[in-house]
């Protein structure tokens, strides 16, 4: 039987620069909207929080998120560091979405992250909160996909 040893650079325990790395790596990796991608960067028995719903494992994780994006429509997504120490991280997001009624949405929240030896996230503990926002007070812009390079960061949105 052939056993695949997953890893996924940085590895803890993480500098700033690391975990910024990690960082930007989730973001983007969301960003892309791939249920099964994403749920590659965390280990096969992870153990999640998402506002009120608690899940265990790469398959839930995968029903989770294309659940999520079936509904969170255009979704874009900046994360940000917060604070590290050793194998931890801990972010501030915001995403924007709408609905199926076109209704805007910025989701705000914080996320607290536990990587093990092989870089794969084995805790994700997430707390979020709905803002009703109109079309016009968008600032998350950027075609469907990755944030480019040049795009303002939370801070610098004063977000």
């Amino acid at each position: 039987m052939n056993t695949i040893h997953e890893t996924r650079s940085p590895f803890p325990p993480f500098t700033h620069g690391t975990a910024t790395q990690k960082v930007r790596m989730a973001e983007d990796g969301w960003n892309n909207r791939d249920p099964e991608l994403v749920a590659l960067a965390y280990t096969s028995d992870s153990q999640w929080r998402n506002r009120a719903e608690f899940l265990t494992g790469r398959e839930e994780i995968m029903v989770f998120l294309k659940r999520k994006w079936a509904k969170e429509l255009e979704y874009r997504l900046i994360k940000e560091l917060w604070a590290f120490d050793g194998n931890r991280i801990a972010v501030r997001f915001a995403y924007e979405w709408h609905n199926e009624s076109s209704e805007w949405f910025r989701s705000y929240g914080n996320e607290n992250w536990e990587f093990n030896d092989d870089g794969l996230m084995q805790r994700r503990y997430a707390s979020i909160n709905d803002l009703s926002i109109k079309e016009s007070e968008r600032k998350f812009r950027w075609p469907q996909g990755l944030r480019p390079n040049d795009h303002l960061g939370l801070s610098e949105l004063g977000l």
